[in-house]
Formats: structure tokens, C-alpha cells, sequence
């Protein structure tokens, strides 16, 4: 293939398709890099914003998330240096303070507490955050967002996937959450129940709601 571009990962020379990311030659590789924002599926683009996916740059101040980064030739790249594990640990801590218990948990088998054990976090040193109430409107799906970690995946499975653009972020900061239409309960709201969300979830922030009736309370 023309135009491939080489560089060093992790210690080896490497090779990376024309606009191929970090992360995408570290799976083709055989390296599956921590990931909660991004899906690796048709459809999807990656947005960057949960920062689990970083790595190190040699001579960049800063990581960089592994998802959107394009390698140039010559790039020096870690996936598992002691700078980019330290940061994405942090991460991981900060998401699991305001998680239910697993034991209690929506999703036990989530892909967030899949990379939650793959640290080897037990708990959090950080301060839980106010509780937030379920909503269970609609007949086919449940949302808990005391599991959202407002990695907007739902969002994109509704707006850009599905083209419904029934799920959408209200608010700032702090105080900012996911909501549809117009802050509406789910199951007033114009979803269409085509599941996308659900299956884009990497917390069961949004599960159907047959497979929650079993959970221990």
C-alpha cells in the first residue's frame, strides 16, 4: 500500500494506513488500548473526550488520546508508558467514584468496569457525588444516570448513527447530563426504542429494562 507512514511504537518501527489512529494500529497490532468514549464500529466517530484512551508522545508536554491522533512519520509513540497508565488510572478513579457499587450495579460485565479491574481500582478516594434518581417511563429501556459518564456515545448512536436526534447534553459543567428532546422522560420523549443507545453504552447507564428486573437490589 502507497503512502503508509512509519513510526515507533512501543519500541518497535511500525506502519500506519493514510488517516489510521494511534488506537486503530494498536488493534490491528494485536493491543487493545483502554477506551470508553470511542466505538469501534462503523458509524461512529471517535470524539476523544474520556481521556482513557492516552498515550505518550516523545516530545509532546501533553498526552494524547490514542482514538483521534493521526501518527506522522518518525513519531515516537508509548501506549503503556508510567505517564499515560498514571493518567488513565486517574480517570478511571474519578469515573468509578460516582458508580454504583458493582455488586449493585446496572452492567457488572460493563466495558467500563472491564477497564476498572484491568487496573486493579478497588474503590475511590474521592468524595461520591448526590445519588440520581432512575428513570424507568419507557416500556423497553431503562436509564440510570448514576452510571453515565457523559462519554456522549449515546448521543451519536441517536443523532449521527440512527439519525433520530431524540438524545442530546443539557446544562454545563457540573451540572450537565443527558437528556431527551426537551428534558422529557424517556418514555415521553420521540425515541423510537431502536436500542442504539443501549447497545453504545459502555456503563448500563442505558439498559433495557427486562435485564435489570433480576438485579439484586
Amino acid at each position: 500500500m502507497k503512502n503508509l507512514i512509519k513510526f515507533n511504537l512501543n519500541g518497535k518501527e511500525v506502519e500506519a494506513r493514510p488517516q489510521e489512529t494511534i488506537w486503530e494500529v494498536s488493534k490491528r497490532l494485536g493491543e487493545i488500548i483502554p477506551h470508553l468514549c470511542h466505538r469501534d464500529k462503523p458509524g461512529y466517530r471517535a470524539d476523544g473526550n474520556c481521556r482513557v484512551c492516552v498515550v505518550e508522545i516523545k516530545g509532546e508536554r501533553t498526552l494524547a488520546p490514542s482514538c483521534r491522533r493521526v501518527p506522522t512519520e518518525g513519531m515516537t509513540v508509548s501506549t503503556s508508558s508510567e505517564k499515560s497508565k498514571k493518567a488513565r488510572n486517574m480517570v478511571l478513579e474519578l469515573l468509578l467514584t460516582d458508580q454504583p457499587k458493582k455488586a449493585i450495579s446496572h452492567d457488572p460485565n460493563s466495558l467500563l468496569w472491564s477497564w476498572i479491574e484491568k487496573a486493579g481500582l478497588k474503590q475511590s478516594r474521592f468524595p461520591l457525588e448526590a445519588p440520581i434518581e432512575a428513570d424507568n417511563s419507557h416500556v423497553a429501556m431503562a436509564v440510570n444516570l448514576d452510571s453515565c459518564i457523559h462519554c456522549n456515545l449515546c448521543v451519536r448512536a441517536c443523532r449521527e448513527v440512527q439519525v433520530n436526534d431524540v438524545i442530546g447534553m443539557s446544562n454545563r459543567g457540573a451540572n450537565s447530563k443527558i437528556t431527551f428532546d426537551f428534558s422529557d422522560p424517556m418514555g415521553e420523549s420521540t425515541c423510537v426504542a431502536c436500542g442504539e443507545c443501549v447497545q453504545a453504552c459502555p456503563t448500563g447507564a442505558l439498559m433495557p429494562s427486562n435485564l435489570l428486573d433480576n438485579n439484586p437490589e
